[in-house]
């Protein structure tokens, strides 16, 4: 019969005077000396748990128990309340612990031949040992659990007021659902295996939002906000699970079937893609765009890149399969490995020590591409919390000068630590707060990378909530500070060396006519060597990088100048840049598209779990290709 902490006066009376008992016993039987008792033994723990615990009950919630509820336990003794005479078992009985906490039960009146195994006593005594001296093994009496009961579909009471306020975070608050996994998850205190289910259902709704706001009945995306019951129902119908008992007002339940039907039929509601996403891109990719359409509407693969300063790819798989973590390589990208288990990657040994970052496999391809050697000068112009500036550095081999910039210090400082467990120790961190960091450089670098602010339109499906704000107001302003950069920070490279400008982007407005653009106001000064589009259709993220390498002809003395000229009156670096963070998300808190999948934080290895795509917690700027880290607890996880 289930123990209610709500008992009685008498009862508590009784209570105190077993414990008063238990207590006696206990200082009876325990030696004098100090040094003869076991090293676990504590006779305070003892009292405070015999009493304590004795009299409260213990509110559990079991994921096995019927519809998620708490349900009360009568407390347990612990291990230490064995570790007595036989007379204590006799009197009060013997109370085994099953480690196993959704197996709680009592054995009381066991026999005092010594049927608990753990008894300190019985083990100092040898009365777990029959007269041949052969050890003697009880069996242990079965216990009755309801672990066989089959998981009812769908989320769990507390599960589903979880997900009611995630979605009113996300929908109602505006914030972007990375911050708000964040937010719950520190609040709310539940395994990561429940966190990556959690996460994994929420994005796949938001993959396909107007799918389910149609089914919802919903037309306007105002009404998300005050409807977000609606759509919880809507993807119950859409996965086939039980509806539940929800307060829905004005949802129609017995349309359901034809509703979903029209949403299958419908292209852009069955790919998820918004209104506005399908008139941009159908006008600047043409043909093209059906195929990215439906990749981007798809849950992304996860990926991680090898750190050859300390591994290799074969070694590191190797490593990860001893932890439990399933892996394959990955044809054409020699440094990843694609994810195929659900894994807490961030809690193995093998992040522990260095060995991989998480990054998306279409962006381990750039920093090859920059074509850097060991003993180089490389510049990272807009290294965030440093993806591609770790790739760079294992490249290098260690060695040369790996200068990394940005104009947020918090993502260098974050860079630093994750360069230490790197193991890449070439690596300086400036941090771009006037147009006097810049210019000191001009004509400095053997390589210069720009990763330079976007749409993040190839990375979407890492970040499903941000494809339903309307980038089309703010992408007139992202072009021109892509303009900005790519003339300012271009100028750093020597002449004869090369630059790489590099987006998360797909459409040509944004890659390949902003290159074509510089060149034309560059004549003999700079010339394209080669460009690579990387698209969503492949299995990778979206990318475009394009190599330009600067003309040994070109005269750099009136740069030089410019150089030592602190008084321009042109914008700075910082003030472009910030621009550049806001045109993309006004509120600066958007987590960085192209970073997605790079968590180190724990809420995040739900994420990364669940739906390799992430959530959880990286805080980049968006537009920039890198990622912020964050953990587990969010392996929310977003790629780099």
């Amino acid at each position: 019969m289930p123990f209610d902490a709500g008992t009685s006066q008498r009862d508590k009376r009784s209570s105190k005077s077993r414990t008063s008992t238990f207590n006696k016993t206990e200082r009876s039987n325990t030696p004098k000396n100090r040094s003869d008792r076991p090293k676990s033994f504590n006779s305070n723990f003892v009292k405070k748990t015999s009493s304590t615990n004795f009299n409260k009950g213990a509110k559990v919630f079991r994921e096995d128990a019927p519809s998620g509820e708490q349900v009360h336990f009568k407390p347990h003794f612990t291990d230490h309340d064995k570790r007595h005479s036989d007379n204590t078992h006799a009197e009060h009985g013997t109370r085994s612990f099953n480690k196993d906490r959704s197996k709680r039960s009592f054995n009381d009146g066991a026999d005092k031949q010594g049927r608990s195994e753990r008894s300190f006593s019985n083990r100092r005594e040898g009365l777990n040992k029959g007269k041949d001296g052969k050890k003697i093994v009880v069996p242990r009496r079965k216990e009755i659990v309801n672990d066989k009961i089959p998981r009812k579909p769908g989320f769990t009471t507390f599960q589903m007021r979880l997900v009611q306020s995630i979605l009113t975070s996300a929908l109602v608050d505006k914030k972007p659902l990375d911050k708000s996994y964040a937010m719950w998850f520190a609040k709310v205190k539940i395994p990561a295996v429940e966190q990556g289910f959690v996460i994994r259902h929420i994005n796949a709704m938001f993959r396909r939002l107007s799918f389910y706001a149609h089914v919802a009945g919903l037309k306007r995306p105002s009404d998300f906000e005050r409807h977000v019951n609606r759509l919880i129902l809507s993807y119950y119908a859409t996965e086939g699970w039980p509806l539940p008992e929800l307060n829905a007002e004005g949802f129609d339940r017995t349309g359901l079937k034809k509703r979903i039907e029209e949403a299958i039929a419908h292209p852009l509601y069955n790919e998820g893609c918004p209104f506005y996403l399908e008139e941009l891109c159908s006008r600047e990719l043409k043909d093209k765009w059906p195929a990215e359409r439906k990749a981007l509407g798809e849950a992304a693969p996860r990926f991680i890149r090898v750190n050859t300063l300390k591994t290799t790819r074969d070694e590191l798989a190797a490593a990860l399969s001893e932890e439990g973590v399933v892996t394959k390589s990955v044809k054409g990208v020699h440094t990843a490995l694609e994810v195929t288990s659900n894994a807490a990657l961030f809690r193995t040994l093998a992040f522990r020590e260095g060995k991989f970052e998480q990054q998306d496999a279409g962006s381990q391809l750039i920093a090859p591409f920059l074509e850097v050697a060991p003993g180089m000068r490389v510049i990272d112009t807009c290294a965030g919390s440093g993806g591609k500036t770790l790739h760079l550095a294992a490249l290098m081999n260690g060695k040369g000068s790996l200068i990394a910039m940005d104009i947020e210090g918090w993502k260098l400082d974050e860079l630093k630590a994750r360069a230490r467990r790197a193991g890449a120790f070439n690596i300086e961190t400036r941090v771009i707060d006037s147009t006097k960091v810049i210019k000191r450089l001009y004509g400095h670098a053997d390589r210069v990378i720009i990763d330079a602010p976007c749409s993040g339109l190839g990375v979407l499906r890492r970040t499903a909530d941000s494809k339903w704000a309307d980038i089309q107001p703010r992408l007139i302003e992202l072009k021109k500070i892509q303009a900005d950069i790519l003339e300012r920070y271009s100028r750093m490279v020597k002449v004869g060396g090369k630059v790489v400008y590099s987006t998360c982007s797909i459409l040509p407005s944004e890659n390949e006519k902003q290159v074509k653009a510089f060149l034309a106001n560059h004549p003999g000064e700079f010339v394209l060597e080669a460009e690579e589009h990387i698209w969503p259709s492949s299995g990778f993220d979206g990318f475009y990088m394009a190599r330009l390498r600067r003309l040994e002809t070109f005269d750099a003395t009136a740069e030089a100048n410019d150089a030592n000229d602190t008084t321009s009156s042109a914008p700075s670096s910082q003030e472009s840049d910030k621009v550049a963070t806001a045109a993309v998300n006004p509120d600066n808190t958007q987590a960085d598209a192209a970073r997605a999948n790079d968590t180190v934080t724990e809420p995040a290895d739900a994420a990364t779990q669940a739906d390799n795509a992430g959530t959880a917690n990286s805080t980049e700027s968006a537009g920039s290709s890198e990622n912020a880290g964050t953990a587990d607890s969010a392996e929310i996880g977003k790629q780099d």
